[in-house]
């Protein structure tokens, strides 16, 4: 039962969407972070993974960390998830 609990607590991941328009818009939804930016590479965290995006003149138009959404204008080239492993390893997911 108190596994059930612990279960209950863990808030739900934001909804997630990338939205890529002519190669040159792109929105991203469930942000919770920009990591670094330049005209080359975007680094961002979102609520499912690490997500860079490269190209070239990006600019960041848009950021609401609140609603978690980002925009982004320029010519991408690759959208790249990152696996992150989750923090405090496997025992600690385990017997948390």
């Amino acid at each position: 039962m108190a596994y059930e609990d612990r279960r209950a607590a863990v808030p739900p991941l934001k909804p997630h969407q990338v939205t890529l328009a002519e190669r040159e818009k792109l929105t991203v939804t469930g942000v919770e972070e920009v990591l670094r930016f330049d005209e080359n590479e975007v680094e961002l965290r979102t609520s499912r993974g690490r997500l860079l995006v490269r190209g070239e003149n990006l600019h960041v138009g848009r950021l609401a960390i609140e609603s978690g959404e980002l925009g982004v204008d320029g010519t991408v080239a690759e959208l790249v998830y990152a696996d992150e492993p989750e923090p405090g390893g496997f025992f600690q997911r385990l017997f948390g």
